[in-house]
């Protein structure tokens, strides 16, 4: 079980915060391009090739500040359709998502790359933005070491002051960390002491909202409530995208996702299953890294599905993107992968592409992308005897069998020479995933001021009208 440490200035090395791979990799000259372009070029590109977009309100967006939802990566699909126009579609959006680790250096001069961007331009103005309670600061995680551990020394470094890098996994309340009745943080420091926290950045990532309260008097990057309104809730995020987009209408912009079926108990999944062809994804909505996502196309992967067990009561359907000759929903919304360029033996991959992007006082900043593909090739035609997954799934992380997680690096593209290439991506192609992100990430955002009134308290009621759950409503730490 890992304990507490204290983190001091002057010790991050880059060595101990980024892959092998990634420390050793030349990041591609387009990619440094999109990187600083800033986001008036930006707007201004998208505009041209949009010209049904609002320019005012693409600057707007992009300019935007959250109350919330202030540090999130969306995971995103290149996708095409029979008239061949691509699109790229949002799978889901994660808060407090991983990326640093896989990202090459923008600038070889400053090692802290990303891991400095974020503080400066979002956890410190974060912290100058409202009063804070006396105290030290810190860095809670349940998993990904690596990235926590990069953001404690990045913290320490820029503020001159040791952090806290507190383990906080499921079943640690009361033993690394805890809340005060006023809901401020305290951590157990490593002599054992109880230390109150002036301002923290988290990467709790499993069901954070047991051992977090959605708003808490310790300003936390992300607080808990970015995850219940959509960064770690595919059922709530799919309102939240459909809400924004009833806004952004008139603006000629749109948040692109699959067709979504939300609020399906699992009696009602199979029907949802047959209306979408029997090819569909059906998702635990609070689960991540892969866990709880089920491709489905065959008979004997949604009979798979029904006789597994399942904590939660409601699920999402989505449409199934597939190949040109197979993939879900009817014409003309059906989607393919466009997958990565075809390998020496002609096969292609699925692969998804993450995007991350931090905000502040100035608005929006992409940070790092990354992309990932699947296992096997996609083939042209489904066969009953293979595992769709393999050939459709793209999450690298998986669940040891001792309950710790690993990363298969090996599906790991970085933005470098090589692997930048072998994705078929343009310049336009980076602009549109960063636009997504932004966009859903400011609809979560805006999902999660409907979900704290003015008192600054958790509107538990309206969020259980959004969220039919009985079993995530008792998980709830308020």
């Amino acid at each position: 079980m890992a304990s507490p440490v204290l983190v001091k200035p002057g010790e991050f090395d880059p060595q101990k915060h980024f892959y092998e791979r990634v420390l050793n990799a030349q990041i591609h000259p387009l990619v440094r391009f999109f990187f600083n372009l800033g986001n008036e070029r930006i707007a201004e590109r998208y505009c041209h090739l949009h010209p049904e977009a609002d320019a005012v309100s693409v600057r707007r967006i992009l300019g935007y500040t959250p109350s919330y939802f202030r540090w999130g990566g969306a995971d995103l699909f290149v996708t095409s359709n029979r008239s061949g126009q691509r699109r790229i579609v949002i799978i889901e959006t994660n808060s407090c998502p991983s990326g640093q680790k896989s990202m090459p250096l923008i600038a070889e001069a400053d090692e802290m790359a990303g891991y400095r961007l974020l503080v400066e331009h979002t956890f410190l103005d974060m912290m100058n933005s409202r009063a804070l309670p006396p105290g030290e600061l810190a860095v809670l995680y349940d998993k990904n070491l690596m990235e926590a551990s990069g953001y404690a020394a990045t913290i320490a470094e820029l503020t001159r002051e040791p952090v806290h890098l507190v383990p906080y996994h499921d079943g640690d309340m009361e033993r690394t960390a805890r809340f005060t009745e006023s809901r401020t943080l305290e951590v157990c420091s490593a002599e054992g002491q109880w230390v109150p926290i002036r301002a923290a950045m988290r990467y709790v990532t499993q069901r954070p909202w047991n051992r977090l309260p959605p708003v808490s008097r310790t300003p936390i990057l992300n607080p808990a409530i970015a995850c219940l309104a959509g960064g770690r809730n595919k059922l709530v995020a799919a309102k939240a995208y459909d809400l924004l987009n009833a806004k952004l209408a008139k603006d000629g912009l749109k948040i692109h996702v699959p067709e979504t079926i939300w609020d399906a108990s699992r009696a009602e999944v199979p029907l949802w299953i047959e209306r979408m062809g029997g090819l569909g994804v059906i998702k635990n909505p609070y689960s991540n890294a892969g866990q709880g996502v089920y491709t489905i196309t065959s008979r004997a992967e949604l009979e798979r599905f029904m006789d597994s067990e399942q904590h939660y009561d409601q699920f999402i359907v989505q449409a199934l993107i597939g190949n040109s000759s197979w993939s879900a929903a009817p014409e003309p919304g059906r989607l393919y992968h466009v997958g990565t360029v075809p390998d020496r033996k002609g096969d292609i991959y699925v692969a998804d592409l993450r995007c991350m992007a931090v905000a502040g006082k100035n608005g929006f900043r992409p940070i790092a992308i990354y992309a990932r593909r699947a296992r096997t090739p996609l083939t042209s035609s489904l066969s009953k005897a293979d595992d769709s997954w393999d050939m459709l799934g793209t999450n690298l992380s998986y669940k040891k069998e001792d309950g710790t997680w690993s990363t298969q690096t090996d599906r790991l593209l970085l933005m470098d020479g090589r692997d930048f290439n072998r994705l078929g991506l343009g310049l336009d192609d980076l602009i549109e995933a960063y636009l997504q992100t932004v966009m859903a990430m400011i609809s979560i955002d805006e999902m999660c001021g409907q979900l704290v009134n003015k008192a600054k308290k958790f509107r538990r009621k309206l969020f259980e009208s959004l969220n039919r759950d009985d079993k995530l409503s008792v998980e709830i730490f308020v």
